[in-house]
């Protein structure tokens, strides 16, 4: 009995201890749950960032926490995209920067619970926008880093809804003659939404997103 003792109390030391074990604090869950309930609400590159910045500092608080810094790369990206405007190359000036600045939060994600299926969605969007910044130059490069990102995260969660979305807008935004195909695209659209209803996130804090793009690009193809 004194022995179960003893390890029951170990146990509790390394469970007060770990970041995997801790307790989140209802500050934490409340400041997050108001945060990620904005991302799809934000109208501007600067909003975003704004909010990545909000993100950022939620993490560099908590320092034991991964999903701020991933969420604060995300809406970096985010960012990004809306400077490009739907626009292909000229912009890698202003787009590089966010770039930059979202995989140096991912490496922050990564350093505290390991690469998953979720950080390597967000590495393809860096290396999207990335190359959708100077398509001509880039696309060699920075075409296969988003592919053998997408295919890491897919290794990684199958269920993950959020793989299909972005291989269906590859496939949708890709001319035909190099590979695109709106019908492909369509059919992955309907994949991350019947992956969507039984994807079951590890908290109301984990990611979600992906049904409602996937709706919206659904609405786009004829």
């Amino acid at each position: 009995m004194q022995q179960i003792h003893r390890l029951f109390f170990v146990f509790c030391c390394i469970a007060a201890w770990h970041p995997a074990l801790r307790a989140q604090s209802p500050r934490y869950q409340q400041a997050m749950e108001q945060r990620i309930a904005q991302i799809d609400n934000q109208q501007t590159p600067d909003a975003y960032r704004d909010l990545a910045n909000a993100f950022e500092r939620i993490a560099d608080a908590e320092k034991t926490q991964w999903l701020p810094y991933y969420y604060a790369a995300y809406c970096r990206v985010m960012g990004g995209y809306m400077i490009g405007n739907g626009q292909m190359g000229g912009f890698a000036d202003k787009t590089d920067p966010e770039a930059d600045k979202a995989s140096e939060l991912l490496d922050k994600a990564e350093a505290i619970s390991g690469a998953n299926s979720e950080t390597w969605c967000v590495r393809k969007m860096i290396a999207t926008l990335r190359m959708s910044a100077d398509p001509m130059n880039r696309f060699q490069t920075m075409g296969a880093q988003a592919s053998e990102a997408l295919d890491k995260a897919r290794q990684l969660d199958p269920a993950n809804p959020r793989v299909y979305l972005l291989e269906g807008q590859d496939k949708f935004f890709t001319p035909e003659q190099f590979g695109g195909s709106k019908a492909e695209a369509k059919a992955l659209f309907e994949q991350c939404l019947q992956k969507a209803e039984s994807f079951k996130p590890a908290s109301v804090l984990h990611p979600v997103w992906g049904p409602s793009q996937a709706r919206y690009f659904l609405g786009q193809i004829k």
